[in-house]
C-alpha cells in the first residue's frame, strides 16, 4: 500500500526540518562539544548534524587526551551533509589546528553557508587548553569575517585581544576591538566576572554603541556549567535556523540556557563540573513547508 503524501508535498512544496550543522569536537563525557550541540538542537525543535573536528577523552573533571581529525576527512564530513541534506545554520566550536580552520573556511565559501555562529572554543571549563597557539591568528583571519556572530567568553577575549577584560565597564571597549578584528557581530559573554549580576553584550559592526544589546541576569548557583558556551552558541544557531533575527536568536538562546542551568543545578553527574539539563523543556521537531 502506497502511503499518502502530505498536502504540501502534493502541492509541490516539500516539507523539511530546520537543519543545523555543528562543526566541533566530541566530548566523551557528553556535557559539551557536539554532544551538547545535538542535544540543544533537538530540544529546540531542529534537526542536528555533525562534522567532528577532534575526539577528546574527557569527563566532568577535565580533558585527558585530544585526537585530531585530518582536515580532508573533516571536509568529507561537511560535504556529505551539505550535498545531501542541506544546512540552514552552522555552529562552529573547537578548531584546534590551522589546517582545520582552513578546511572550515573552504566549506563556508564552497557551499555558501549562512547563519554561522563561531564559538571559538579555546579553554575548557576545567582550564584545559583546547587550541594550538598558532591557530588563534588563523582563526581570526579566516573565520571572523565569514561568521554571522562570534561568541567569546572573557578568557577567550583576553587571549584574542592580548589583555584581560576586568569589569563590566570594559565590555564595550573589548567588543569594539573584536569588531575591528573583522567580526560582523560579537556576543561577549561576561559570566567570568565576579558579582551576582551577569552581563553579556551583543555588538554589531554596523550599529553605534548606544544600540548594542546588553543582556543581564542574576547568577545561578550551580557547579553544573560544563558546556555552557557550547550550548549557548548552538541555541543561537538553532534559533537562526528557525528564522529569527540575530538579536531575537540571542535573546531566545539566553532564555533557554538559563532554564537549562536552573533545571540541572541540583543534579550530581560525575565528580566535577556537571552538564546542564538540555532537555528540560523539549519542543517537537519543527516542520517547515
Amino acid at each position: 500500500m502506497t502511503p499518502t503524501p502530505f498536502p504540501s508535498a502534493l502541492a509541490g512544496t516539500p516539507l523539511r526540518y530546520p537543519r543545523v550543522l555543528t562543526i566541533a569536537g566530541s566530548d566523551s563525557g557528553g556535557g559539551a562539544g557536539i554532544q551538547a550541540d545535538l542535544k540543544t538542537f533537538s530540544a529546540l525543535g531542529c534537526y542536528g548534524m555533525s562534522a567532528i573536528t577532534a575526539l577528546t577523552a574527557q569527563n566532568t573533571q577535565g580533558v585527558r587526551a585530544i585526537h585530531g581529525v585530518p582536515a580532508e576527512f573533516l571536509k568529507e564530513q561537511i560535504a556529505a551533509v551539505v550535498e545531501d541534506i542541506g544546512v540552514d545554520a552552522v555552529k562552529i566550536g573547537m578548531l584546534h589546528a590551522p589546517d582545520i580552520v582552513h578546511a572550515v573556511a573552504w566549506a563556508i565559501d564552497t557551499y555558501r553557508l549562512e547563519r554561522v555562529v563561531l564559538d571559538q572554543v579555546m579553554v575548557a571549563t576545567s582550564g584545559d587548553a583546547l587550541i594550538e597557539n598558532a591557530t588563534v591568528s588563523v582563526l581570526v583571519q579566516e573565520l571572523f569575517p565569514r561568521a554571522t556572530v562570534v561568541t567569546p567568553n572573557l578568557d577567550e577575549a583576553a587571549l584574542l585581544l592580548g589583555r584581560p577584560v576586568r569589569d563590566v565597564d570594559a565590555l564595550d571597549g573589548a567588543c569594539a576591538d573584536l569588531l575591528a578584528m573583522g567580526a560582523k557581530a560579537v556576543l561577549l559573554k561576561g559570566g567570568h566576572l565576579g558579582g551576582d549580576l551577569l552581563t553579556d553584550v551583543l555588538a554589531l559592526a554596523d550599529e553605534p554603541v548606544a544600540y548594542w544589546q546588553r543582556l543581564s541576569g542574576s547568577r545561578i548557583a550551580s557547579r553544573n556549567v560544563h558546556g555552557t558556551g557550547c550550548t549557548l552558541s548552538s541555541a543561537i544557531a538553532a534559533h537562526l535556523a528557525l528564522g529569527h533575527t540575530l538579536e531575537e536568536a540571542v535573546q531566545a538562546a539566553h532564555g533557554y540556557i538559563r532554564g537549562a542551568i536552573e533545571a540541572g543545578a541540583a543534579v550530581v553527574t560525575g565528580q566535577g563540573n556537571g552538564p546542564l539539563n538540555h532537555g528540560y523543556a523539549p519542543r517537537p521537531m519543527r516542520v517547515l513547508g
